[in-house]
């Protein structure tokens, strides 16, 4: 099922091209067409409503490509800061999609200050992770995860729009995961060693 997810979403980023890039009409209407039935099927893989896919592919704009998350890794000792999602209750590493106009730092600076109250210093990126080689669950888009290592400089946590607390979690006694956002078996790869992963 992932490798036809996969196929799906090329098939739709190839019709998102033509769509942007074509000046024949009915080179257009093909395109559209085959956009809609890349649409259909992906419907059916991320087990989604196509008019609920159609409303997310409408904000896009622009040449089709993979979108970029950016998580920071700030440890304490042996634990790692987790944050709870205010509207799924879940935890993962803090961070968000990243901004047009502001560096990957910048993201990271903003997302952890908006998600835990703390300032940060960024350090090395420890992680590039690629949604589509995961196989355990299937999402439309295909995203670029950049982890980089964080130290605290100041701050505590406040409740905010997006999260309702912050903890820091031994790898042996995690809290429920936002699967999507985090999994154990990254957090394992990025305390595991100072190296860069790559996937």
């Amino acid at each position: 099922m992932i490798d036809q997810l996969r196929q799906y979403q090329r098939m739709l980023s190839i019709a998102e091209a033509g769509l942007f890039y074509g000046k024949d009409v009915y080179d257009i209407e093909r395109f559209q067409e085959v956009k809609d039935i890349a649409l259909t099927l992906l419907s059916e893989a991320v087990d989604q409503e196509t008019s609920v896919l159609k409303l997310y592919l409408d904000k896009q704009d622009g040449y089709p490509t993979p979108k970029v998350d950016v998580r920071a890794l700030i440890r304490q000792e042996d634990k790692v800061l987790l944050v709870q999602d205010r509207a799924t209750k879940e935890w993962s590493l803090p961070g968000g999609y990243a901004e047009v106009g502001l560096t990957p730092k910048e993201n990271i600076q903003k997302e952890v200050l908006e998600e835990t109250g703390l300032h940060v210093a960024v350090g090395p990126l420890r992680a590039i992770f690629d949604t589509n080689l995961r196989e355990d669950i299937p999402q439309l888009f295909q995203y670029y995860k950049l982890v980089f290592a964080c130290e605290v400089i100041s701050g505590a946590f406040a409740a905010n729009s997006e999260t309702v607390q912050s903890h820091y979690f031994e790898l042996e006694d995690l809290p429920t995961l936002s699967m999507k956002r985090t999994t154990k078996e990254q957090l394992v790869q990025l305390v595991q060693d100072n190296q860069l992963y790559v996937e």
